[in-house]
């Protein structure tokens, strides 16, 4: 999978995908939705779609497509390179969206949740494939939330496609399991090539799962949090894991034109781009603060 793009800015969001088939223009076609990264306090969360013709699904289940989770990575490997073998009439897209922009959408002055990105970017996929001429008839979706109001959202969006949402849905229809596949290689690839941009020196890129309960990924992340500016931007410092450390490990924040009322009794760094009780005020995110501080960081 060529994830050049990604790599060659990994701060927002990327969107990479096949060639259409002619076959998927002209034929009726079935496609499904999934994502690989959900939980992760560290790297991309990414979200795919896979598509064939009716007239192939079993074309596709003949290449034992199977949910990604019960996959070594190798399977998965060899699975989406038969994919790929296929193009004649399979095809996929992927949103490759960075822990960078997850942290600052949901930690922005309009509070953006994990659920409503994850169902906003699963609806801009189907409706590429759509604008790309993909003949979509029946879409099957793995589900984020409620799967009764996650179908009926996106039956609304598209009311001349049968839309399927199922918890599981990667474990009971290929389509989403190839649609995982395509998420789960792109993902694996994307944090083993991650570039730093912070353009951090010996960088130990041995962090283990990357999920919050992982021992060597709370290592990781408390020997890679800086005390003034927090953590590279390869951590979801939106994620309580990443802000436990930060509380412990960063140093307090005074804002230079603030009154010596506001420096009474210094603050938690989270505080300052988290709500706690009714007496905090509203400040300057962190995000802007680490945004800021990197830059001026990386041109010393």
């Amino acid at each position: 999978m060529d994830l050049s793009e990604l790599e060659r800015d990994n701060t927002g969001r990327c969107r990479l995908s096949s060639p259409v088939p002619a076959a998927c223009r002209k034929e009726p076609c079935v496609l499904g939705v999934d994502e690989a990264g959900r939980g992760p306090v560290l790297g991309p969360m990414v979200y795919a779609i896979c598509y064939c013709p009716l007239s192939h699904l079993a074309d596709l289940e003949a290449l034992k497509v199977a949910d990604s989770k019960t996959l070594l990575e190798s399977e998965r490997e060899r699975l989406f390179a038969k994919m790929e073998e296929n193009r004649d009439f399979v095809g996929w897209a992927l949103d490759v969206l960075s822990p960078n922009l997850i942290s600052t959408s949901m930690l922005g002055r309009v509070k953006y949740n994990l659920n409503s990105l994850s169902h906003d970017t699963a609806t801009g996929l189907i409706q590429y494939a759509l604008d790309q001429g993909v003949n979509v008839t029946q879409v099957f979706v793995d589900t984020v939330g409620m799967p009764e109001t996650y179908q009926a959202r996106l039956q609304q969006s598209f009311p001349g496609i049968e839309v399927t949402v199922k918890a599981k849905a990667d474990a009971l229809y290929p389509v989403v399991s190839a649609a995982s596949i395509c998420a789960k290689v792109a993902r694996d690839q994307a944090v083993k090539k991650w570039k730093f941009v912070e353009k951090l020196q010996d960088s130990d890129t041995d962090y283990g799962s990357g999920y919050p309960n992982d021992p060597k990924t709370k290592v990781w992340l408390k020997e890679h949090v800086e005390p003034v500016f927090g953590f590279p931007q390869f951590v979801r410092f939106s994620w309580r894991t990443a802000q436990t450390i930060l509380e412990k490990e960063a140093e307090d924040v005074i804002w230079e034109d603030s009154t010596p009322e506001d420096q009474e009794g210094l603050r938690k760094i989270t505080s300052y781009f988290l709500n706690e009780g009714s007496q905090a005020r509203p400040r300057t995110s962190h995000r802007y603060f680490l945004e800021r501080g990197l830059e001026s960081a990386t041109s010393l």
